[in-house]
């Protein structure tokens, strides 16, 4: 049992299971790297300092545990989409779901910088019923095309048209009005 599956209901089929795309972690490997070729450059520039030195080591072990700690913070993060919700699982040591019902998806907007296009990850707004929620924006999706067509199909499905509807639809020919009641 993995550990999103703790997070659904009994009659609920997961569709999408996937973690941010790894250009999530550009912002932070970049910061510690920076912080890390500082430290190196300041402890080969302390000379005979101890106290210098000490700064540099404390410089670039601090750059690496935050390195550890973002791509930890990756690593655990999961997004699903089941049949029914959209699921965001993220935290180290407290866990939080951010929990939203297909049902309430209003519209669905899908966006791709340039920079997603080059190494493959969109983000998808998504907003519901006139309410804030914490699933409004979510970022560095991977395979993005994919993930879209997934979404589109389960919000703009056959199986979200009322029976009475679907009825009438497959009796007539594709292209026909629907008739009047």
């Amino acid at each position: 049992m993995t550990d999103f599956d703790k997070y659904l209901i009994a009659a609920e089929t997961p569709v999408v299971l996937t973690r941010r795309h790894w250009a999530y972690l550009l912002k932070a490997g970049s910061a510690s790297a920076v912080g890390f070729l500082f430290g190196l450059g300041l402890l080969f520039d302390a000379s005979d300092s101890q106290v210098v030195a000490e700064i540099a080591v404390v410089f670039m072990l601090a750059a690496l545990i935050w390195f550890g700690w973002s791509w930890a913070h990756w690593y655990t993060e999961e997004f699903v989409i089941t049949d029914r919700r959209v699921l965001l699982v993220s935290g180290i040591i407290s866990r939080k779901v951010a929990i939203m019902p297909l049902s309430k998806v209003t519209d669905l907007t899908y966006e791709r910088s340039i920079a997603g296009r080059l190494l493959g990850y969109g983000v998808f707004v998504v907003e519901s019923a006139g309410q804030n929620q914490a699933l409004s924006r979510i970022d560095y999706l991977p395979t993005p095309d994919k993930l879209y067509q997934d979404v589109s199909t389960l919000l703009f499905s056959r199986a979200l048209v009322p029976p009475e509807r679907r009825q009438r639809r497959d009796s007539e020919h594709p292209t026909a009005p629907l008739p009047r009641d």
